[in-house]
């Protein structure tokens, strides 16, 4: 019968851990049952975390739920079945990101929401390198780094790919004060200098014209600690602003969507009940749904 035909509805989630939350159901006497799954061939990237008592991924009914830690972006599958032959099949079901706690950052960080911890594919980040010359590297890649530093004297990005509208820029410091230190470049320009051995003692990047991209990077500096940083804008350097370049890794993250989305199910029969899906993506503190 049509009106016991299963609806199903995929939603994209990109790394982080996520509560599925079956809030309501307009039958509340024979609510539909929920069912999450991973989407076919998408079941290495996620696994689900029941309660104790739960044999199988199904919410029986509203105020029940299950989280979902996705560990490489994927596409997870809801699956809305009635209770009974023709009942309802109209049930809200929300999809929350969890927000995981961050040790503070050494940078300047101006943006608190989720993140997706997606790297954007297409970024080149070049390097040049003492001994060695230019060094072309893929996002979150190290160019030398903590297993093999070397002084690293310029860097340049380039994003084919780059949004319209999106901005970028970066800058290299040099120790004491030398010409070109903290000019700020267009990406595709390289930053530092080739065969004059002068290090660099400091990297800024700046991201602008949207909300949806920020830097991660780090970098580790001649006798100090690996620094890690997450923003729209960030600052690397070592504790006394005078240590040279010896490693560096980046990349752009893509930001948690905040799009609504509304699919309408396929229509049962006439005389059967809303048989309606909803879906909305959100950032950490509103809400998604399948209803």
């Amino acid at each position: 019968m049509m009106g016991d035909v299963e609806q199903h509805k995929v939603v994209s989630l990109d790394r982080g851990l996520f509560l599925v939350n079956y809030k309501s159901a307009d039958d509340l006497a024979s609510p539909p049952h929920v069912t999450v799954v991973p989407a076919q061939g998408h079941e290495g990237r996620m696994e689900l975390i029941m309660h104790p008592d739960a044999s199988e991924p199904t919410l029986w009914q509203p105020n029940s739920g299950l989280m979902v830690r996705v560990n490489t972006p994927g596409t997870l599958q809801i699956q809305v079945q009635p209770m009974r032959p023709g009942g309802s099949r109209a049930a809200m079901v929300r999809i929350e990101p969890i927000q995981s706690g961050r040790a503070p950052l050494v940078a300047q960080s101006e943006h608190t929401a989720l993140h997706s911890n997606v790297v954007i594919e297409g970024l080149k980040v070049l390097g040049h390198v003492a001994g060695r010359g230019d060094v072309i590297a893929a996002p979150n890649t190290w160019i030398a780094g903590p297993t093999a530093p070397s002084r690293i004297e310029g860097i340049a990005l380039d994003w084919p790919e780059k949004p319209v509208g999106l901005d970028i820029r970066y800058a290299v410091q040099f120790a004491n004060g030398q010409a070109g230190s903290g000019k700020m470049v267009s990406l595709g320009t390289f930053a530092g200098t080739r065969g004059r051995a002068l290090p660099i003692t400091g990297v800024v990047l700046e991201i602008s014209g949207t909300d949806r991209f920020e830097f991660v990077a780090e970098a580790t500096f001649l006798n100090a600690p690996t620094l890690r940083a997450i923003g729209k804008r960030v600052v690397l350097s070592g504790p006394t602003s005078r240590e040279p370049l010896v490693g560096i890794r980046m990349g752009i993250n893509r930001i948690a969507a905040t799009d609504n989305v509304v699919v309408p199910a396929k229509p049962a029969r006439k005389s059967v009940g809303s048989g309606r899906v909803r879906v909305f993506r959100s950032r950490a503190r509103q809400e998604s749904s399948v209803g």
